[in-house]
């Protein structure tokens, strides 16, 4: 990825970002007979302390995207990937250290959600299923001389409620088609992401798991009679300030799917909201920090 603008007839490169990305692989562990498996995709983005490559067509400083998944493979197999989080830790700080002419490194990686198979309740040794609750991810950049800077986030995350969700007394105008609704179905594709700002000794699996239950707990509320949401934005807000007491800064997108009672008078039926009609989707956007 390169940027760049043109003034007085002289063009200066902005950024001259590039990296590898998809970089997919199975990282398998085991502890006796007991297997544990890490499935991820790595992006790996760097900036160099110079543009000759892009400017003269220099490439003496340029480590080839080649190169850079090697490295990804080889860290995953000397290091192991204890946590999503450390594992983009390690990447950034081989980078740093390895090479003098990369000014600036970033890494995403996201984790396939494979858990561990049950059968009777009894934990599988080596047998695992494909849960989608939700995709983990992290990110972490550093700039030379700078600090090491986690994030991490769950994506895909669909959730649903079929009651104790309404949207009433909003703006009208002879534009104005939806009507009010005291009871509906509340559902959408979550998508959270926060940061730990500078890199620290942080329990990354404990936060995670425990941002995930803040999360379903804000859109749930109590399990035997739920919590009023009188709308998407407030259901949004509502997330962000329970996760707000554990994380510096959160960004969530909840993108709407809505249902709508099918109308069935025509069919000689009264439908009590038991069909509704899976429509449209619209994007809630929302980022919040600490006071």
């Amino acid at each position: 990825m390169s940027e760049g603008r043109v003034s007085e007839g002289l063009c200066k490169v902005l950024n001259c970002e590039y990296g590898k990305n998809t970089i997919k692989f199975l990282r398998l562990h085991t502890e006796g007979k007991k297997h544990f498996v890490k499935e991820v995709e790595v992006c790996t983005h760097l900036r160099l302390t110079s543009c000759h490559e892009y400017l003269d067509g220099n490439n003496s400083a340029v480590i080839p995207t080649d190169t850079i998944k090697n490295i990804v493979l080889v860290l995953a197999k000397k290091n192991g990937i204890s946590t999503l989080e450390q594992f983009a830790i390690d990447i950034c700080q081989h980078f740093m250290t390895t090479f003098r002419q990369v000014a600036y490194v970033k890494t995403y990686v996201q984790e396939v959600p494979w858990q561990r198979l049950q059968e009777n309740g009894v934990p599988h040794i080596h047998s695992f299923i494909y849960v989608p609750n939700g995709i983990r991810f992290c990110e972490a950049e550093q700039c030379r001389n700078g600090p090491l800077v986690v994030f991490a986030g769950i994506k895909d995350l669909k959730l649903m409620k079929t009651t104790q969700s309404g949207f009433e007394g909003f703006c009208k105008n002879e534009h104005t088609t939806l009507p009010e609704r005291k009871d509906r179905i509340l559902c959408g594709e979550l998508f959270c992401k926060w940061s730990y700002g500078e890199c620290k000794d942080f329990d990354f699996d404990c936060i995670w798991n425990k941002i995930r239950e803040c999360i379903l707990e804000a859109f749930a509320g109590p399990p035997d009679c739920g919590e009023y949401s009188p709308s998407y934005q407030k259901t949004v807000n509502c997330i962000q300030m329970h996760v707000l007491c554990k994380v510096q800064v959160i960004e969530v997108v909840l993108n709407n799917t809505f249902y709508n009672v099918v109308d069935m008078k025509n069919l000689g039926l009264t439908n009590d909201k038991e069909v509704s009609k899976c429509s449209k989707h619209t994007c809630l956007d929302s980022r919040n920090t600490q006071p």
